[in-house]
């Protein structure tokens, strides 16, 4: 545990670098700390905190910078929040009045950008499970099954099942029937609850057809992965942290173009509570090392349907960046019950 004089001091010296970006010296810390410490005192204290990994330093520079361990102290311990003015929460949501959803999901993530100069990113609300309306199996040979799924909005889908062993058309249409009987109606997050005990009940030489015709159909349900609108992935052109290393903004920007990793990060935060916060390494996606990450859910009538967030540098001003995403969601989410209410 650090001690109030070296948590102060290291309060002082990310302060100082996130506004000026540049390795922050022993002199610059005793002119703007509010602690009578000398020089050399001071120079101690950083030592310390060097060893303990919260502070690295550069080799052209005697002064100092945060390391990952060192924002994730400060954004965890230190941090002092600057509430968003009035007119500012009143500017937002403006710019999220009652709309399409689709159309509310942009702004948002227009929005994110334009206000912290970083990207915004908004990952859209999940369709609702779908429901089985009907199933039926067609032999196409010996072991090669064909799926027919229906579902409760019409969609219909195809899957191609190969068993280990033989059914007949008669087995095949009583495996039909027993899954219209018992699973029409009900998403695959009700059948799911179901499934391991009933399919105890059926004998042997059925449960391998039951069990492949349930995960194909998860699976061709599932196929439409949840989408994510991004907006301002230049602004981090600007960024000098980011642009001296054009390998790495070649890869940031891969990860903007296939969203896949991006997607799943999202989707940590849509399972969580309230503002998570990813410093570099945290997100365990490469291309992010040396950016952080700011999320919050957002919800719609009181139930969470996705997430957004604000992607830029380690060193971004995070007392502003937090509360604008934490606001952004909770407004996004009044627009879009007030939409959905309609």
């Amino acid at each position: 545990m650090l001690d109030d004089r070296s948590r102060s001091l290291l309060k002082t010296l990310i302060e100082h670098y996130i506004a000026e970006g540049a390795p922050v010296g022993s002199r610059a810390l005793s002119k703007f700390s509010s602690l009578e410490l000398s020089p050399a005192t001071i120079r101690n204290v950083m030592a310390d905190l060097e060893e303990a990994g919260f502070v690295s330093s550069p080799h052209t520079s005697a002064g100092r910078v945060p390391t990952p361990r060192g924002y994730r102290l400060f954004v965890d311990n230190l941090l002092t929040v600057r509430p968003l003015e009035q007119r500012q929460i009143m500017e937002i949501g403006e710019s999220l009045r009652p709309d399409r959803p689709q159309q509310l999901i942009a702004n948002a993530s227009q929005l994110l950008s334009q206000l912290t100069h970083f990207a915004g990113v908004v990952a859209t609300p999940r369709r609702s499970s779908p429901r089985i309306r009907q199933i039926e199996f067609l032999s196409l040979s010996e072991k090669r099954i064909l799926l027919i799924l229906v579902t409760s909005d019409g969609d219909v889908q195809n899957r191609i099942l190969f068993t280990e062993q033989a059914y007949n058309s008669s087995e095949l249409v009583e495996a039909a029937n027993y899954l219209n009987q018992n699973f029409a109606g009900l998403d695959f997050e009700q059948i799911r609850h179901r499934i391991r005990d009933e399919l105890k009940q059926l004998h042997q030489d059925m449960q391998e057809l039951m069990q492949a015709a349930l995960t194909a159909s998860d699976e061709a349900l599932s196929a439409d992965p949840q989408a994510c609108v991004i907006t301002g992935e230049r602004n981090l052109l600007d960024v000098d942290d980011l642009s001296s290393n054009m390998k790495r903004l070649r890869e940031l920007f891969d990860l903007f173009e296939h969203r896949s990793g991006l997607m799943g990060l999202l989707e940590h935060s849509h399972k969580a509570e309230g503002i998570q916060i990813f410093i570099g390494g945290e997100s365990g996606l490469a291309p992010l090392d040396e950016c952080s990450v700011i999320t919050a859910p957002y919800e719609v009538d009181g139930q969470v349907v996705g997430s957004l967030g604000v992607i830029g540098p380690t060193r971004m001003p995070y007392e502003r960046v937090i509360p604008i995403v934490d606001i952004t969601a909770k407004l996004l989410s009044s627009a879009l019950s007030s939409q959905i209410g309609k």
